[in-house]
């Protein structure tokens, strides 16, 4: 949902920047499309770190394949974590970018930029912190949102790994349970490094322009900027496909959904069949995010859809 954000709202506003040198939505835009890019980054990383840790406790728990399903409470009280963490850690950016004006030397023409200088109208001790934060910007950049979700979730998966190459190489590997663990590796492995491919540039800019920004001309340094954004528009719009194609459950619920949505969620009694097939396998396969049970499954009713 935060990625369709993404596109939704900041991906206009930075091509009709491009196109008519102009800031849509002025001095928010400047604020508001920053603080909703790493919100973004916050979010995948904080959701790459709880899956990582629910891989790591499917792969510890004594009995794995009879966990009880997790409470809907919980779950959205983990989202909820997330979410508000990750906007919490961003509220930074609102105070630090502002909407500046320059003459193109060439044509004449005013254009509106972003300008990362925080406003000199801000209390003492606000603008103190919002200063710190600018300087170690770079450097929390690297840390927070690339190397923490990165090392995170490869460190889980070596554990698990191990746990299992150890404790359960004769019993797993040949059961279904086992292949649907295995698959969920794969997807949170798939996942990170979409996350760590798209982010790379980024971090590698903003070392290099660190470092070297006097040397730079402001054509060049708009380009890497524009370079990085594209980097993360692109990210969004991978991410919930590749989620929605690896994980078969999740995928197979959001078609459900979009037929069910598209046949005005009428019950078709030629269709009750399959769609209590498709139910059967969506209940055989393990979700994205907890294990259901093995030993005493729920009976099926024949339902139209699954809505």
């Amino acid at each position: 949902f935060w990625d369709f954000l993404i596109l939704f709202f900041c991906l206009p506003v930075v091509i009709f920047n491009e196109i008519t040198k102009k800031r849509l939505l002025g001095d928010m835009s400047c604020r508001i499309v920053p603080f909703m890019e790493v919100s973004s980054l916050g979010v995948t990383t904080f959701s790459l770190c709880a899956l990582g840790i629910d891989r790591f406790h499917a792969a510890t728990s004594p009995q794995a394949s009879t966990r009880p399903i997790e409470q809907c409470q919980s779950i959205i009280a983990k989202l909820a974590v997330i979410w508000v963490g990750s906007m919490t850690l961003s509220v930074p950016e609102v105070l630090l970018w502002q909407l500046a004006q320059d003459t193109s030397p060439v044509s004449g023409v005013v254009m509106e930029y972003c300008t990362m200088k925080p406003s000199s109208n801000l209390p003492e001790s606000v603008y103190s912190l919002v200063l710190t934060y600018q300087n170690a910007r770079m450097w929390w950049y690297f840390g927070c949102y690339f190397c923490l979700p990165i090392l995170f979730t490869v460190s889980c998966q070596l554990v698990t790994r191990r746990i299992r190459g150890t404790e359960q190489k004769g019993e797993c590997r040949g059961t279904k349970h086992g292949q649907c663990e295995g698959h969920l590796n794969c997807t949170i492995i798939a996942l990170t490094v979409i996350y760590g491919l798209c982010t790379t540039p980024e971090n590698v800019c903003n070392i290099v322009v660190a470092y070297m920004s006097p040397d730079m001309s402001k054509q060049t340094l708009d380009l890497l900027s524009l370079i990085n954004q594209f980097f993360l528009f692109f990210k969004c719009s991978v991410t919930p496909v590749l989620l929605l194609c690896l994980c078969r459950p999740l995928g197979q619920a959001f078609m459900d959904c979009c037929c069910c949505c598209c046949e005005g969620c009428g019950p078709d009694t030629a269709s009750s069949e399959g769609s209590a097939d498709s139910k059967l396998k969506t209940e055989m396969s393990s979700s994205i995010f907890f294990d259901k049970p093995r030993e005493t499954p729920q009976p099926l009713l024949a339902l139209g859809t699954p809505c």
